[in-house]
């Protein structure tokens, strides 16, 4: 009897054994399941943000395209014409219609021209040179038609004068002209005194939408 007794103590104790073995097992399944749903959560998570982030940078991108500069120019007393309205101010990947030549603002690529000074020899993209009034600058123009010691003249001021720039530009009426964001003037020559003026007045001067933003650090053609 004894020896059943055993025997049936034996058979409990391997059941149970089996039973703890069993389910051990499971839970290893378990947290094998566990961390992988984790992983697979994360990635979902890692995805799901990338494309949020991409979508919502490609919606910028066509917003950005819908130019909404309304206005005019309007001359004041001293000469210097103003535009009247709303100037866009939208980063672009593509090229934008202005309204005149040279743009006194609108949509600009995000990129903006050097403007410390710069004198460049070719013409400019202005959708990068509008970027550089955003930023305070002035910006010198001249054709074919401008008398080249006025050219020279007027690159000796822009080299000596932080944010500036200078380029040619035969799509312009006037043979000289200076811009700024929602400014913009013709003068007669580099000693015309409305030169002075406009530098003064419009060099980092109150119509800048970003003061103190760099004119170093972008594009130098």
């Amino acid at each position: 009897m004894g020896s059943a007794k055993n025997k049936s103590s034996a058979a409990r104790q391997a059941r149970i054994a089996e039973m703890r073995r069993a389910e051990q097992a499971r839970e290893r399944r378990n947290r094998l399941l566990t961390i992988g749903a984790s992983v697979v959560i994360v990635a979902a998570l890692v995805v799901g943000g990338v494309v949020l982030v991409r979508s919502q940078s490609d919606g910028s991108d066509e917003r950005a395209s819908d130019d909404k500069t309304t206005g005019k120019f309007v001359t004041a007393a001293d000469g210097v014409r103003k535009w009247e309205g709303t100037l866009s101010r939208n980063h672009v990947k593509t090229d934008v219609k202005y309204d005149v030549e040279p743009p006194v603002g609108g949509d600009h690529h995000q990129a903006w021209m050097n403007c410390n000074g710069d004198v460049y020899t070719e013409e400019l993209n202005n959708v990068n040179a509008v970027h550089s009034l955003e930023h305070g600058a002035v910006w010198v123009t001249y054709t074919s038609k401008a008398d080249k010691a006025d050219v020279e003249k007027l690159a000796e001021k822009v080299k000596k004068t932080p944010y500036t720039l200078m380029s040619p530009n035969e799509e312009q009426k006037d043979p000289i002209m200076l811009t700024a964001w929602g400014h913009q003037r013709a003068v007669t020559g580099a000693d015309d005194p409305n030169v002075d003026k406009f530098f003064q007045t419009f060099v980092q001067g109150a119509q800048t939408p970003e003061k103190g933003a760099a004119c170093t650090g972008g594009l130098a053609q």
